[in-house]
């Protein structure tokens, strides 16, 4: 299928929008009026910008509250769509989108809507243009995709169709069911979106909320599926209404969002691998280009299952690469390696591996993480494929060949396979070994990352889509600093969890004191074993207020011992029926990071998320009397 954007989705003039859409891969734009009114360009230098970007326009839209009015009305929305249509023109669009009317003076009359859409599309096809006819989920009569579809058949004129919409359908709930059997010739458009599940007014909902397919809860496969299995023969486009994405520069949005198109189509064809043959045949006899165009990029290669993490990297500068080491001895760590061309340490204790960069100035961060995979090169290429960008690496004779790549976030991406011949150990000189797990832990249960303002969502697709993390355990804590989202995302055997962490509000100038924090959590099969061992080796491990083992006793009421235990080791709880969870953390480290120990029974899957507040306002401030300590101790 062709792939469209529509430049509503995109920040940045008309222009901007064109280049980003172009340089991303699109193959058309529907351009959004707005956009245009605003350009300095002609609609014919429009055209010829787009010609010259390899970009067709394959939508004008939106024509507003046309149908089912008094006549009158009628005759002033014929003169003022006659104008639009000569515009469509003159930009190279063929069809005009026309959304169902919230006219105050529409009335509730479907013979009489048909009636006048036919004299619209007849004043269409004088200007050699068609009318593509969409529901809008809040219209004032026509709010389902059936109703329109009705419509558009008893007005019975080749100049006008439908648009199918997937927000204005699956945000209704509508029943899909029917697309499939629906007249291929009078499917004019597709236009795609994704969207988190939401109560709230649609209309809102629509202006702010859509995302991209595969980052919020729509099934966009399914309902792609229908479309494509009744004939559809145009482009699949995106049209993404988002406040964030509206702020976020143009080329990387247009980058994610055909990241979501490649993704949906993957999806698709594993759902129905001989409908995406016939599919495939039947775009090669309507448009032989399309097909070569297809061929240029290979579809990604399948997903190979992620085994776990082979390591996490922390990037220090000398004073917080000392504290990081010595938390590291304390916790049961072992200095196990030094790499043999860089300033890199390797620490480890049972399978849990951290890395120690100090080639930046950065005072603690999570700088790089490791995907064990069965075929690391596969991994690679498919995450080419999925246009992340990959990162340059300078690596000595006989050092392994990582390929890495770019979250969204700056992290760096390694897909490794430890236990091979020529794998990434080789690359350190070796000068002890794990020994026995000190302390009890075992390796890393999760990585929890902080987003960007403007990359959430982008980071759940992109995780999604390089290992087939699915999102779970979505949730809006109101944290000392303001509302912080969280959004876990794992792999169907629970091998590689990842939490995102970011606010839902860009902040401003006032941050608290640990702004963006980032943690390591290792797992452990004893807590109360691990915890004490840690607190007699000398961690920096975080104090919990008493008041919330208050609260703790007065929510899931522990038995007293336990209640005394998690207290005296400052351990946090949580409780999903009757599997358990316990964790406690280490003070900040640097700037932002922090250690956390965890324990989790069988069949628990969250994180303690709704522990994040305590610990936030708990780092804060310890973060706050050590550094209030080290200017004084400065100072004398």
């Amino acid at each position: 299928m062709r792939r469209s954007i529509a430049t509503v989705c995109l920040s940045g003039t008309l222009e901007d929008k064109l280049s980003a859409a172009a340089a991303a891969g699109f193959d058309g734009v529907e351009i959004f009026e707005n956009d245009l009114l605003a350009c300095p360009l002609s609609p014919e230098q429009v055209a010829e910008r787009c010609a010259g970007l390899g970009l067709t326009v394959e939508l004008y839209q939106p024509f507003r509250d046309f149908e089912a009015v008094p006549e009158e009305l009628h005759l002033r929305n014929l003169r003022r769509a006659a104008h639009k249509f000569a515009l469509a023109r003159r930009l190279g669009a063929g069809t005009v989108l026309v959304c169902s009317s919230v006219a105050p003076e529409a009335v509730d009359d479907d013979a009489l809507a048909a009636g006048q859409l036919r004299a619209l599309a007849d004043v269409a096809a004088d200007h050699g243009v068609r009318v593509a006819y969409e529901a809008l989920a809040w219209g004032k009569f026509v709010r389902t995709w059936e109703r329109s579809a009705d419509i558009v058949l008893r007005a019975d004129h080749p100049a006008l169709g439908l648009c199918l919409d997937s927000f204005h359908v699956l945000s209704r709930g509508g029943d899909i069911a029917g697309i499939s059997g629906f007249p291929a010739e009078k499917l004019f458009f597709l236009q795609l979106a994704d969207a988190p599940h939401l109560r709230m007014d649609v209309l809102q909902w629509s202006r702010h909320h859509r995302l991209f397919p595969g980052q919020g809860a729509f099934d966009l496969a399914r309902f792609t599926s229908r479309v494509l299995a009744a004939g559809y023969p145009g482009p699949l486009s995106l049209e993404v209404f988002n406040d964030v994405f509206r702020q976020a520069p143009p080329d990387r949005a247009a980058v994610d969002a055909m990241r979501s198109l490649i993704v949906l189509e993957e999806g698709l064809g594993r759902r129905d691998p001989a409908a995406a043959r016939r599919e495939t045949a039947a775009v090669a006899r309507r448009d032989p280009a399309a097909v070569a165009r297809r061929g240029r990029a290979a579809p990604p290669p399948p997903a190979p299952a992620p085994e776990g993490f082979a390591f996490v990297e922390l990037a220090v500068d000398a004073e917080s690469g000392t504290e990081v080491a010595r938390t590291l001895a304390a916790t049961g760590f072992a200095h196990i390696g030094q790499h043999r061309s860089k300033p890199v340490q390797l620490w480890q204790q049972g399978d849990a591996r951290v890395l120690l960069n100090a080639t930046g100035t950065a005072r603690a961060a999570i700088g790089a993480f490791a995907v064990e995979t069965g075929d690391p090169e596969r991994s690679g290429r498919r995450a080419t494929a999925l246009l992340a960008p990959a990162l340059p690496r300078t690596r000595g004779a006989a050092e392994a060949d990582l390929t890495s790549v770019a979250a969204p976030d700056g992290t760096a991406v390694f897909f490794c396979r430890t236990g091979a011949p020529d794998g990434w150990l080789g690359d350190f000189i070796l000068s002890g070994t794990p020994g026995p797990a000190r302390t009890g832990i075992t390796a890393i249960d999760h990585l929890a990352l902080s987003q960007p303002f403007d990359a959430f969502d982008e980071a759940t697709l992109f995780y999604r889509s390089l290992f087939g993390l699915a999102p779970e355990h979505d949730a809006e804590l109101a944290a000392p600093f303001g509302l912080v989202r969280s959004r876990a995302v794992t792999d169907p055997g629970r091998r590689l969890r990842l939490l995102l962490d970011g606010t839902l509000l860009r902040r401003g100038s006032w941050a608290p004191a640990v702004p963006d924090p980032q943690h390591v959590a290792f797992h452990t099969d004893d807590i109360f074993r691990t915890a004490q061992a840690l607190r007699d080796r000398g961690a920096p491990l975080l104090n919990v207020p008493a008041n919330y083992y208050h609260d703790l006793d007065a929510r899931l009421a522990p038995a007293p011992a336990l209640l005394a235990a998690l207290r005296e080791h400052n351990v946090f709880y949580d409780r999903d029926g009757d599997a358990e969870y316990f964790h406690l953390c280490t003070e900040i480290l640097g700037s932002r990071v922090f250690f956390e120990i965890v324990q989790r029974s069988s069949g628990y899957t969250g994180y303690g998320t709704a522990n994040a507040p305590v610990r936030m306002a708990a780092h804060r401030a310890a973060h706050t009397r050590n550094h209030t300590a080290a200017t004084a101790g400065t100072r004398e």
